[in-house]
C-alpha cells in the first residue's frame, strides 16, 4: 500500500477557528467546587456525550482558564446546559476576571457543585479523567445525575448566539 506525503505544518489557528465558526454547537456552563468551598465555572462549546454504558460526557477546558486548578484536582462537576434566553449566563461564565456566582442563586449538587437555575438540562458527574489535549484539558465525567426542563437550546455559530 502507497502513502500519500502529508504536509509537516497544520493549518493556523485563524483558519481553523474561521472554519470551526462554521459548525454550530450548544453552549453549556460547566461549575465545580475548588479545594476551599469557591464556586468555579466556565462556558463551554466543546462537550459531548462519550458512553452510554458507564454514562459519560466530555467536555474541554481551555488551558488558560482561571478555574483550570479547580477543575485539575475536584471530585464532580455539572454540565447545564442553556436556553436561548441565556446568552447573558454564557457570556458572564465566559468573562475573565469577575465573580461569575455574584447575584445568582445556586442549589448545591453531587460533591457540593453549585446547580444554575432555568437551564434547558444538567448532568452531574463525577469526575473520573483528564486528559492533556494540545493547549485544551479533556474532562472526563461519569454522569449521577441527568434532569431536563422546557425549553429552546442556545446555540454558538458564526462567533454569535443564536436560537433554533
Amino acid at each position: 500500500m502507497t502513502h500519500t506525503s502529508l504536509p509537516q505544518s497544520p493549518v493556523d489557528a485563524d483558519g481553523l477557528r474561521e472554519c470551526l465558526s462554521r459548525w454550530p454547537s450548544g453552549v453549556a456552563v460547566v461549575t465545580t467546587v475548588d479545594a476551599g468551598g469557591g464556586h468555579r465555572g466556565f462556558t463551554a462549546t466543546a462537550f459531548a456525550s462519550l458512553s452510554m454504558a458507564p454514562p459519560s460526557v466530555l467536555v474541554c477546558l481551555d488551558r488558560g482558564s482561571q478555574c483550570l486548578p479547580a477543575f485539575a484536582t475536584a471530585p464532580a462537576m455539572a454540565i447545564h446546559l442553556l436556553r436561548d434566553d441565556q446568552a447573558d449566563v454564557a457570556v458572564r461564565f465566559a468573562t475573565k476576571g469577575i465573580d461569575k456566582f455574584a447575584g445568582l442563586a445556586v442549589d448545591r449538587g453531587l460533591g457540593g457543585v453549585p446547580l444554575l437555575p432555568g437551564t434547558l438540562g444538567r448532568l452531574e458527574c463525577r469526575l473520573v479523567r483528564r486528559i492533556s489535549a494540545g493547549d485544551h484539558i479533556i474532562l472526563i465525567g461519569l454522569v449521577h445525575a441527568a434532569e431536563t426542563f422546557d425549553g429552546t437550546p442556545l446555540v454558538y455559530f458564526a462567533r454569535d448566539f443564536r436560537a433554533l
